[in-house]
């Protein structure tokens, strides 16, 4: 049986298969997006499928600090959209 790849989730600090967390994309222009297909092109990021998690993800502005860039409230309130509309 193969491996699933493992990534950590920004919010929480865990360890998880890729395939359970959203992926948050920055390309090349600098946008910000949520990466659907977990194939775009770009420096990615990990969170759990939690809304625990995103709330310490915009506390603590971790993905500011990954980025390195300002993060617009309307990147968290699409996140936010996706973890609820599961």
């Amino acid at each position: 049986m193969k491996r699933q790849p493992q990534r950590t989730c920004m919010g929480c600090n865990q360890k998880k298969d890729k395939k359970d967390l959203i992926r948050i994309v920055k390309n090349k222009e600098n946008e910000i997006s949520i990466d659907k297909t977990k194939k775009q092109e770009g420096r990615g990021a990990y969170i759990c499928d939690d809304i625990n998690c995103l709330e310490k993800l915009i506390k603590n502005k971790r993905l500011e600090k990954i980025f390195e860039m300002k993060i617009s409230k309307e990147i968290y309130e699409n996140l936010r959209g996706v973890i609820l509309d599961k």
